[in-house]
């Protein structure tokens, strides 16, 4: 592994695998954008979802699968698993344990993380947490 690789990989696994998000935020540019199917964000949307995601699981776990380097370009293929305890997404506590696969890609530029795609699929979450159609169980549960 390349020093880059070891330093993006460490901090983003600080972040999304402890709630450390320090070593990830000293890591980005300034003008660091997220991309993802919702839209772009800022590194403070991305904070405060990682915070949000520590609040509503218990015993978060991430584990990174693969993780490889082309030139500027990491990919950091992962795996979350956590228990549902609080309210996430609108959904109130399911207790279920969820498992989550994705992947970031992150695009690094003078020793900083200057941009990141992100893909995941939230039926995967929503189905682990047995909602099958998130619209009928807000309604439901409203």
């Amino acid at each position: 592994m390349s020093q880059m690789l070891d330093r993006i990989t460490d901090a983003w696994i600080r972040a999304w695998g402890h709630g450390e998000t320090t070593a990830f935020e000293e890591l980005t540019a300034e003008s660091y954008r997220r991309h993802s199917k919702t839209g772009d964000e800022a590194l403070e949307e991305v904070v405060r979802q990682i915070n949000e995601s520590f609040g509503a699981f218990t015993n978060f776990n991430v584990e990174v699968i693969h993780a490889i380097e082309d030139d500027d370009l990491i990919a950091i293929h992962w795996r979350s698993t956590g228990k549902h305890t609080g309210e996430f997404m609108g959904v109130p506590p399911t207790e279920q344990t969820v498992t989550v696969t994705g992947a970031s890609f992150l695009q690094h530029r003078d020793g900083k993380i200057i941009e990141e795609s992100v893909v995941w699929d939230p039926r995967e979450m929503l189905s682990a947490m047995q909602i099958w159609h998130l619209g009928d169980f807000l309604r439901e549960n409203a």
